[in-house]
């Protein structure tokens, strides 16, 4: 094996390590809960009613979950509010991640669970 290939497959393998140890104790919650937020956006938006076009999304800029909450919410298919304690809960849940704390951590996402069951 030539020096090249050696040194790429290590850097690989630290690449790798190194993203794995900076996951959290409950990164993967986080993960998931996210993801289901954003489905259940994804979903509103597809069988709630339309809106007019607005100028960012004719400037081919793709839209975010955060601007669609925002849209569902100003045609009131959705809570401004329960967004905003989801997104709230959500973010303690990543500071308490990155602080490795699982309590809060669990304690967030349950609060963030609560959010999204309730939208």
């Amino acid at each position: 094996m030539s020096n090249r290939r050696a040194l790429v497959i290590c850097a690989i393998v630290f690449a790798a390590w190194g993203s794995a140890a900076n996951a959290g104790p409950c990164a993967q919650g986080i993960d998931r809960l996210q993801a289901q937020f954003d489905s259940k956006l994804e979903a509103n938006a597809a069988a709630g009613q339309s809106a007019r076009e607005s100028t960012a999304a004719t400037m081919n800029r793709q839209p975010t979950p955060h601007s669609i909450a925002a849209a569902e919410a100003t045609l009131g298919e959705i809570s401004p509010e329960k967004v905003q304690a989801f997104e709230a809960a959500i973010a303690r849940a990543r500071v308490a991640d990155r602080v490795a704390d699982p309590s809060a951590c669990d304690h967030a996402l349950a609060d963030a669970q609560s959010a999204l069951d309730q939208l």
